[in-house]
C-alpha cells in the first residue's frame, strides 16, 4: 500500500516506473509479434488436416509465448537473461549475437524503445487511475497488432477480440465512454468498414481491405465511443495515403501492392482517444464554427 501510495502522489516516480514497465513489456511484445503469427499457422495447419482427414503430424517441440526460450536465428544460441535486458542488452552486446556475431535487428530496442515512451505518456497523461491501466493495456495490444500486421497483412483475433471485449467492460464503469455509446461505437466501427468493403468490392471486385480492419475498429470504437470513429477514420485515411505513397516509393513498387491498414487505425485511435476533444475542438474552433 505504501509503494502505491507514493506512485499516487509522486508523478514523476508514477511515469518512471510505467517507462519501465513498458520497456519489459516491449521486450515481451518482440516475442508475441514474432511467434503469434506462427502459432496461429500451425493451428490452421492442423485444422486443414483434420478438414481433409489427413494423418496429424508429428508431435513438434513445445512452441508458445514462453517456450522454447529465445534464441539467436543464425546459431541457435540460448539468450541469457542478462543478454534480455531491453535496450542495454543490445546496445552492451553492440547490436551482435555474443555467440557468432551477427547482426542483432534494430527493431528489437526500437519496440522497447517505443513501448516504453507510449506508456510513459498515458502514465503521464492520465496520473494514477484505472484510465491508465486500462489504457496500457490497449496502448500494448494496438503495438502488437501494428507489427504483426505490417509484416504478415493479419490482425490476430487473439488480440482484437479479447481488447474489443475489454473495451465495452472499462466503460461499463465510464472511464472512456458511456456504456450506449461503446456499443453503438463497436457496431458503428464495424459496419462502417464493413459497408465500404462491400461497396468497393461490388465497384471493382477487389477487396479493398481485410475483415480484420473492421474488427479493430469496432474495438477502437468500443474504447471511444462513436464519437472518436470520424476523426479515427479520417486521420488513419490522412497518414495511410501519406506514408501508403512514401512507402511504394522507397521499395518502387506497383500502386497494386496491398498496404496494411491497421497500423494507421491504430495509430489514429489511440491520438483519438487521447486528444479527440482537443482536435475536433480545434479544428471547429479554425473553421469558425466556434
Amino acid at each position: 500500500m505504501f509503494l502505491l501510495d507514493f506512485l499516487a502522489s509522486h508523478v514523476h516516480a508514477l511515469v518512471f516506473s510505467v517507462l519501465l514497465l513498458g520497456l519489459l513489456i516491449g521486450s515481451f511484445l518482440n516475442v508475441v509479434v514474432y511467434r503469434l503469427p506462427k502459432m496461429l499457422m500451425h493451428d490452421w495447419q492442423a485444422q486443414a488436416r483434420e478438414i481433409l482427414n489427413l494423418p496429424a503430424e508429428a508431435d513438434k517441440q513445445t512452441f508458445n509465448l514462453i517456450l522454447p526460450n529465445s534464441s539467436c536465428p543464425h546459431c541457435a544460441h540460448e539468450i541469457k537473461p542478462w543478454e534480455n535486458i531491453p535496450i542495454f542488452s543490445w546496445l552492451f552486446l553492440r547490436g551482435k549475437c555474443s555467440a557468432c556475431k551477427a547482426p542483432i535487428s534494430t527493431r528489437y530496442p526500437l519496440v522497447e524503445l517505443t513501448c516504453g515512451l507510449l506508456s510513459a505518456y498515458v502514465a503521464w497523461h492520465f496520473g494514477f487511475t484505472w484510465q491508465t491501466g486500462s489504457m496500457l493495456l490497449l496502448t500494448w495490444g494496438l503495438l502488437a497488432m501494428s507489427l504483426i500486421d505490417a509484416d504478415h497483412q493479419l490482425l490476430p483475433d487473439a488480440l482484437v477480440l479479447p481488447l474489443l471485449w475489454l473495451g465495452l467492460i472499462v466503460n461499463q464503469f465510464g472511464l472512456f465512454a458511456s456504456p450506449a455509446d461503446a456499443l453503438w461505437g463497436a457496431i458503428a466501427g464495424y459496419l462502417s468498414l464493413w459497408s465500404v468493403y462491400w461497396l468497393f468490392k461490388l465497384v471493382t471486385g477487389k477487396e479493398g481491405m481485410g475483415y480484420g480492419d473492421f474488427k479493430l475498429l469496432a474495438m477502437l470504437g468500443a474504447w471511444g465511443g462513436w464519437q472518436i470513429l470520424p476523426l479515427t477514420i479520417l486521420l488513419s485515411s490522412l497518414v495511410g495515403a501519406v506514408l501508403g505513397v512514401i512507402m511504394l516509393r522507397l521499395r518502387k513498387a506497383e500502386t497494386s501492392t496491398p498496404i496494411p491498414f491497421g497500423p494507421y487505425l491504430a495509430i489514429a485511435g489511440w491520438i483519438a482517444l487521447l486528444w479527440g476533444e482537443q482536435i475536433t475542438a480545434s479544428y471547429l474552433q479554425i473553421a469558425g464554427f466556434k
